[in-house]
């Protein structure tokens, strides 16, 4: 690239850059698109480059395979209802270890290491996600009743990403697995966040799940139940746009699904006007 195309480019994402400046982009970051290390090294440099244009940044993760490994070297088996984990008490202290240790500080560090400030946060931390009990079956699984910002937003303040596990507590102050697309959703609403970007394993809705070119860039709210309908969204991408629709709802302006294994897609979407993913808006 010459460097009149190096500046075409930065002048193509200058509005951009304008209207994000200030504002706080809230991402979930986890599961299967966080396999790659050379991808993730590269989201972490993509979301300081957001932070260093004026993007307040906070990063939401899961780590469900993590999870199910150390499950499977301690000898227990990982059963799903409904898609979310089965959640006995060890179980819950497994999820609390590696989510808030071992998934969280790694990111903390990665962040670290390509330039940026980082703090790793729990959802117990300052009672930030409060839960009570979502059912019997699920066990120690986690029904958000609400969501306290002020220690998120006092890391921004101070200049670092939150990186925040998805481990809330009871009035008791137990701990609590959570779906992290739910909980980044309410969090991207409580924080009244200008975006939602939730990063997976795939490029988003396809129309035919087998052809990429059929991606559906845009989808409004009142759209989502025909397509669910339709067979267009189904399986485990339903709990996910649940999750996009909600956020909406909630006064999130835009949300969208990217798929975490194309390099820098969330560059893409967010400061050009080519799109790497499905966006989900308002109508």
């Amino acid at each position: 690239m010459t460097i009149n195309e190096r500046a075409e480019v930065l002048i193509q994402a200058l509005p951009y850059i304008r209207k994000y400046n200030g504002k706080i982009v809230v991402i979930k970051y986890g599961g299967n698109a966080m396999i790659n290390e050379d991808l993730k090294r590269a989201v972490m440099g993509d979301l300081l480059l957001l932070q260093l244009v004026g993007v307040r940044v906070v990063l939401v993760h899961g780590g469900g395979p993590e999870i199910s490994d150390l499950l499977k070297k301690l000898g227990k088996k990982s059963e799903f209802i409904d898609g979310l984990r089965v959640t006995d008490e060890e179980t819950a202290d497994v999820v609390q270890m590696v989510l808030a240790g071992k998934v969280g500080k790694s990111l903390v560090s990665l962040i670290q290491t390509v330039g940026g400030k980082a703090i790793g946060l729990s959802g117990m931390d300052g009672r930030m996600i409060e839960v009570t009990k979502l059912d019997d079956v699920h066990g120690y699984v986690g029904e958000i009743t609400k969501i306290n910002t002020a220690p998120i937003l006092d890391v921004l303040e101070k200049g670092y990403i939150p990186v925040i596990s998805t481990v809330g507590c009871d009035s008791a102050g137990h701990a609590y697995n959570i779906n992290a697309d739910t909980a980044a959703a309410r969090i991207a609403a409580e924080l009244k966040a200008e975006s939602f970007i939730s990063m997976t394993d795939i490029r988003g809705i396809l129309r035919d799940p087998k052809d990429d070119s059929t991606l559906i860039s845009v989808v409004k709210a009142s759209e989502a139940p025909e397509l669910i309908r339709e067979g267009i969204i189904s399986g485990g991408m339903i709990p996910k746009v649940d999750c996009c629709i909600e956020a909406i709802r909630r006064g999130v302006n835009r949300v969208f699904i990217l798929d975490g294994r194309v390099p820098h897609a969330i560059l893409i979407e967010c400061l050009t006007d080519e799109g790497a993913g499905t966006m989900f808006i308002q109508g």
